[in-house]
């Protein structure tokens, strides 16, 4: 145990393969599972593109923009995607090789380039996640062509259009937004057996904290959420690292509960020792005044030497 494990975790993860962190605690065995940053690609690189991208690393996605016009496929306009791609809209999914848990979002100009871009897609495997920006009306005009001209009715009926949640949005912010609803709710839609039971349920992969357990530099302490009672911020799986100094990355829910996690914490690294802490989110300054985060979190506070 120790920075080697996060370094083992870590290397997974950027080879875009699972990996699992098991802890045994108080007689029960506990595993966290760290899935590589599913990607989204953005077919278009327009203003929805824009506000889009940002929302999307905020939500742990690995943003891919494409465009076929340099003055929109240009990486200063995207700074937080992973990568920018300036080339025609079919030659750039054929690059792409997209694969069947990718999330793609066709918001290009015109129809015209979007039915370009489904034929391309429809021609490989099928994405987890496919839509289309557009009317209602010119929507059903061009998955009725794609039918007309032999594409699979069943495959064209998945694809998610017009795209986003109806919440009547109507600015290029707004949309994302609506956008942005229905990728979520279709990620938490994923099948049962993709999910396992004895897996904890929260297993976003934070990068800059598995990077800070990684690395010899110095003790520092790993504090993982075990289980969870009431409507705390954070689910079992929440994970936070801290060194000596209390500096860290991460979180196990802010407010009062995430300091005394992060005393605990530097106390464990004095002592070389590990802990189980119970954190009541109820005597919070935000539950006293009447906000939604409460109830308790039994947390693992690990020595990482």
């Amino acid at each position: 145990m120790g920075a080697r494990e996060f370094q083992s975790i870590l290397e997974k993860v950027e080879r875009g393969q699972s990996a699992v962190l098991v802890r045994e605690a108080e007689g029960a065995v506990y595993r966290r599972r760290f899935c590589p940053k599913e990607r989204l690609i953005l077919l278009g690189g327009g203003h929805i593109a824009k506000v889009l991208c940002t929302m999307g690393v905020l939500l742990d996605y690995a943003v891919t923009v494409v465009d076929d016009r340099p003055a929109y496929a240009q990486p200063s306009r995207f700074p937080e995607a992973e990568q920018v791609v300036c080339d025609g809209f079919v030659e750039a999914i054929g690059r792409l090789e997209i694969r069947e848990n990718d999330y793609v979002c066709v918001i290009t100009r015109g129809h015209r380039w979007d039915g370009d871009c489904l034929r391309k897609i429809l021609s490989g495997p099928m994405p987890y996640y496919l839509g289309m920006i557009g009317s209602s009306r010119r929507v059903a005009a061009l998955l009725g062509l794609l039918a007309e001209e032999g594409f699979d009715v069943q495959a064209l009926s998945q694809i998610h259009a017009p795209i986003g949640l109806r919440i009547g949005a109507l600015t290029p912010a707004e949309i994302a937004v609506s956008i942005c609803g229905e990728l979520v709710q279709c990620r938490r839609q994923r099948p049962a057996d993709e999910q396992p039971e004895d897996y904890m349920p929260q297993e976003n992969t934070d990068l800059a904290m598995l990077r800070f357990l990684a690395a010899g530099d110095g003790p520092k302490a790993m504090c993982l959420v075990l289980s969870t009672q009431g409507s705390t911020p954070v689910k079992a799986g929440a994970m936070m690292a801290v060194d000596r100094l209390g500096r860290g990355y991460g979180t196990v829910g802010g407010g009062c509960g995430e300091a005394e996690v992060m005393t605990t914490a530097r106390r464990v690294i004095a002592s070389g020792t590990s802990r189980v802490v119970e954190v009541s989110m109820d005597e919070d300054i935000t539950a006293q005044e009447g906000m939604a985060c409460g109830g308790t979190m039994r947390v693992l506070v690990e020595n990482v030497p």
